[in-house]
Order: C-alpha cells, then structure tokens, then sequence
C-alpha cells in the first residue's frame, strides 16, 4: 500500500500498487505531453522567426533593386532628354544656317536682278533647287533624329520591362527558397529522429549516394561520383569526386570517408581517428580534398555547428555532419571554378612543353643525321677537290708539252722561210753547175 496526500486539502490517503502505477503513469503522461507541445510552440516560433527574417530580408533585396532600377531609369531618362535637346539645338542651328544662306541668296539674286535680267530664270530655278536640297536635308535630320528618338524611347522600355521581369523572378526565387527551406527543415527533423538507428555503416553511404544523384541532373551533370573500389595499395576511401572542365581539365577531385556508430556501440570512436587514414587514401588516390562525413561524437559542438576546417592537422581536409555533405561539395566546387582557367592555362603550357621537348628531340635527332651527311658529304668533297687538283697538274704538264711543240714549230718554220737556192747548193758543185747554165739560157 502507498500513501498519498493531497495538495489541497492536506488529506492523506492510501492506495494499492496499481493504483498508485495508474496515478505515477497519468502524472509522467502529462508531463511528457507538457513537454511536447512545449517544444512544437518553440519549433514553430523558430520556423515563423526565420520566415519573417528571409521575408524581410528579400523585401529589403527587393526595394534595393528597385531603387536601383529607378535610378538607372532616371539616369537613362535624364541622358534621353539631354540627347533630345541637344539634337533639336544641333537641327534648329541647322535651320538658321539655311535660312541665313536662302536670305543671302535672295538678297544677291535681287541685287542683280536688273544687270541680269535675261537670266532671271537660270537663277531662280538654282535658287529654288537650293531650297528644296536644304529643306530635304532637314527633313531628313529631323526624321533620322525622330528615329533616334523612338530607339531610345523603345530601349528605356525595354530596360524597364527587363527590370521588373528580374524583380518577379527574384520573388519567385526568394518563395522558392523559403519553400526549399521548409522541405530541409522537415526533412532535417525526420533525419534527425532516424539517425540513430538507420544510419549505420553503409546506410550512410547510401543516403549521401542518394542526396547527390538527387541534384546530380541538375547541378553535376558533367561530375564523377562513384564508389573508390581501387585497393591496390592497401586501403580505400568510400567516394570519389571528381569534375572537369569542357576542355577535359580536371579543376577538382574529392576523397570522402562517411563514419557512423550506434547509440549503444560500447567504445567510443573519435573523428581524429580517422582524419590520417583519409589523408593517406586522399593522397593515394590524387585527391585535392578530403572530407569525412561523420556522425560519430553527436555531443561536440564544434561538429554539430557546421562545416569543421582540419587544415591544420591534415592539407584540405573537413569534417561535417550528413546535412552539410551536398554544400560542402558546392562550396569547393565553386571555390575551384575560379582556378579553371588557369588550370587550362598550365595544362596548354605542359602540351606545349611536350611538344617543345619533341621537337627539341627531333631537332637533335635532325642535327646528327644531318652531321653523318655532312661528314661523308665532306669526305667525297675532299677527295673530288683532290682528283681535280690531280687533273690540274696533268693538265698544266700537257700545257707545258704543247708549249713546248709550239716553239719547236715556229723554231722550224723560221728556218724553212729562210732556206734559199743558194744555201742549198753552196757545197754542191753539180748543182751549182746546173743553175748557172739556167740562168745563161734565160739570160
């Protein structure tokens, strides 16, 4: 039996075990009912506080841009007028010119008129000519500047109706958001009531799996994002990431390890466990990132805030919770979009590097084939210029030997121009006697 006493009046009264079990459990019922609704109003405070902040926060993005768009129309308004005006001055001044020239034109043409009367109608009809060129010519200044005018006029409406069509698309954006926020406010809350008993080992896994493929159409069409199933050096991180440019360059690649325990799992695991371990797979693997998705210490709240930087045990290296795996994605992503173009830069002076390294080869290569050329080429080149100089002293010799022929020649005509009668009978006495008694006949 149990005793119990009243608040009010003070009367004590006893009951029996299971009525007193009935009584404890509609009291811990209560309480526990207390409890709740308690921290559904905190819930729904905090859901209509953050609500009322995004709104005023898009409201206030919202006047700015309008002011904004005012300004630029006021600007645009005001540079409108000025044009107008200064145009209309540009086509009055135009006018008085060619009014001043018609009266001087007139004035001359009077003056003359009684010296040339007989070509009174040459210049009338010059004159009239004249007049019809001026006024065509402001006519079409004035028409041009019209057209100019309805241009502008057209592009300031076209500029207004830019300016609010990008100001209902930036309120449908900010209601999109605040609706985006709704669904991961809910979906946090069921995540949070499961994740003590669902995402153990590869369910973990799984769930960031189907949190990518989810957005994968959408913002990683062109992302690599598997399972690591490379073991050859003796560990593997779970996923790999990886994206790349239109040109092929990779601009950045992630190394993920996702770690979860029971509730009840009796020891204990740590993040820093594991950081060492990743950054070795990280570098294995030729990562630049690494980042380890865990819910191991669910009472630390350095984890529980956000996104952990671990630069400065390990190079790029994070820890987050399951909720912030798709924005730490986007954040490197976007981080390394800014370094993608110089990545292409480094990449295209590697290529060219290559291609100088080969051509600098071909060019030795070039360079010695063409020396072995060169060096027989020379050989052959010697021995033809010795053969011809062999050829020079045969020919100087024969030179020499017809020269030497030449002069007994002319040493041997020399002495038949001089041979005479005389000479060749001046011992012969038979001859002689012959040729004196020819020359006593003739005579």
């Amino acid at each position: 039996m149990n005793e119990i006493k009243c608040p009010k009046c003070g009367e004590a009264f006893t009951v029996d075990e299971s009525g007193y079990i009935a009584i404890a459990g509609q009291v811990r019922d209560a309480e526990f009912q207390k409890e709740i609704e308690k921290r559904e109003i905190l819930l729904t405070k905090d859901k209509e506080n953050e609500i009322k902040l995004a709104k005023i926060e898009a409201e206030r993005l919202l006047e700015k841009d309008s002011i904004e768009h005012e300004q630029e129309l006021e600007k645009i308004k005001s540079l409108l007028s000025s044009t107008l005006k200064e145009k209309l001055s540009e086509i009055e001044i135009a006018q008085a010119n060619a009014e001043t020239k018609l009266a001087n034109s007139l004035s001359q043409s009077s003056q003359e008129i009684e010296r040339l009367k007989g070509e009174l109608s040459k210049v009338e009809t010059e004159k009239m000519l004249a007049v019809n060129e001026e006024v065509s010519k402001g006519k079409t200044a004035i028409a041009d500047k019209e057209q100019e005018i309805t241009k502008l006029t057209l592009e300031a409406n076209n500029i207004q109706s830019a300016n609010e069509l990008k100001i209902k698309l930036l309120e449908e954006s900010y209601k999109d958001k605040l609706d985006e926020k709704d669904v991961q406010i809910s979906y946090h809350k069921d995540f949070k009531a499961r994740q003590s008993t669902k995402m153990l080992g590869e369910t973990l896994e799984l769930h960031c799996e189907i949190e990518f493929n989810r957005l994968r159409s959408a913002g990683f069409q062109k992302a690599y994002f598997d399972k690591d199933n490379d073991s050859k050096t003796g560990s593997k991180g779970d996923y790999i990431f990886k994206e790349s440019s239109d040109n092929g360059v990779e601009f950045i690649s992630i190394m993920f390890e996702m770690k979860n325990e029971s509730d009840t799992t009796a020891t204990k695991k740590k993040n820093e466990d594991f950081l060492k371990e990743l950054d070795k797979d990280r570098n294995e693997k030729g990562c630049e990132y690494a980042v380890l998705v865990s819910m191991l210490e669910s009472d630390n709240e350095l984890y529980n805030n956000g996104i952990v930087d671990m630069s400065h045990r390990y190079p790029k290296m994070y820890v987050v919770r399951p909720q912030f795996f798709i924005p730490i994605i986007t954040l490197l992503r976007n981080a390394a979009l800014n370094s993608v173009y110089y990545k292409e830069q480094l990449a295209e002076v590697r290529n060219q590097n290559i291609d100088i390294s080969d051509f600098e080869n071909n060019m030795t290569e070039f360079k010695d084939k063409f020396g072995k050329n060169f060096e027989l080429a020379s050989r052959k080149f010697q021995t033809a210029i010795k053969e011809i100089d062999e050829t020079i002293k045969h020919l100087e010799k024969t030179k020499d030997a017809l020269l030497s022929s030449e002069n007994n020649l002319r040493l041997a005509n020399d002495k038949a121009q001089d041979l005479t009668i005389k000479k060749l009978t001046k011992n012969n006495q038979t001859m002689a006697k012959i040729f004196a008694e020819l020359e006593t006949n003739n005579s």
